[in-house]
């Protein structure tokens, strides 16, 4: 297991790339709309493999959308990268962790992903992530 990334949601993703990128010279990998969520997300690489993701909701009434309104821009989640998504699932849940979803999402890049709810870890919301291998 290892940290992929840390989520920061945002009202403008504009602004934000400018802190992130232009103002702290963190490199600017891709910037794109993610219509099945209902974001609009920028990543920018760390250099150790992590990255920081930017989150920008594009409608009013998600999750995300309702996060940014009840908290305000900051951090939204922690993404941990796992080998066998399927596996770490049920090992949570048999620990007594709350898993959002019942079968893991596929994103934009082939990865895997579910979310922990934050009631079952100390009010973190934790991403669970597993890459796609290409053999």
């Amino acid at each position: 297991m290892r940290l992929d990334h840390i989520a920061i949601v945002v009202e403008d993703i504009d602004n934000a790339i400018e802190v992130y990128h232009t103002a702290m010279g963190f490199p600017l990998r891709k910037t794109e709309d993610v219509p099945a969520e209902n974001v609009t997300v920028a990543f920018l690489p760390l250099g150790d493999g992590s990255e920081i993701e930017l989150i920008q909701p594009t409608a009013p009434d998600t999750g995300v959308s309702k996060f940014l309104a009840k908290c305000g821009e900051g951090i939204h989640h922690i993404c941990l990268e796992v080998d066998d998504i399927e596996q770490a699932m049920a090992d949570y849940a048999a620990k007594g962790l709350r898993i959002i979803e019942d079968e893991p999402r596929v994103g934009s890049e082939g990865q895997k992903y579910v979310f922990v709810h934050p009631k079952s870890t100390h009010g973190v919301l934790i991403e669970l992530y597993e890459k796609p291998s290409y053999e």
